[in-house]
């Protein structure tokens, strides 16, 4: 079955531009792409995830139900 001609986005190479600075190459329908975040800097696929302290909220945790002690 063919696609209808006329009503399709042109689909070309793209160049990704992280904030960490990596850049690499898809597929998208623009020319260039700028992410916030990606595969090189995400914590995920880093394996440095950390804990994010909000205004004390661990802390406050931990003062209010201890640490759980273990048998």
């Amino acid at each position: 079955m063919d696609m209808k001609q006329g009503i399709h986005p042109e689909y070309m190479t793209a160049t990704v531009m992280c904030a960490c600075g990596n850049r690499f190459q898809t597929m998208a329908t623009m020319t260039e792409l700028h992410v916030e975040i990606c595969s090189v800097c995400h914590p995920f696929y880093t394996g440095k995830q950390r804990l994010i302290d909000t205004a004390g909220r661990v802390d406050r945790f931990k003062k209010r139900y201890g640490v759980a002690e273990s048998s």
